[in-house]
């Protein structure tokens, strides 16, 4: 019976694995932090704002807020008088 392990073999194997696990749910652990997902979440949007994209959609958004403003300011002079 060649494909018998010793205990010694199978308690290294378990020592081994729980190792492994360990390293692992670390790993997961730094990863889902939520100081680790706030910056990651702050880089990507950042990035994403720097894009030509992200510029665009931000040029918009300043134009439309103006825009209203503008329009509201008008609405209350011309209710005024």
């Amino acid at each position: 019976m060649a494909d018998k392990q010793s205990t010694a073999d199978i308690e290294r194997e378990i020592e081994e694995a729980r190792a492994s696990l360990a390293t692992s749910l670390d790993q997961l652990v730094e990863r889902t932090s939520p100081k680790r997902v706030v910056q990651t979440t702050k880089n990507n949007l950042i990035a994403r704002a720097r894009s030509p994209e992200g510029m665009k959609v931000i040029a918009a958004t300043v134009v439309g807020v103006v825009a209203l403003i503008a329009i509201a300011r008008l609405r209350t002079r011309n209710r005024g008088d």
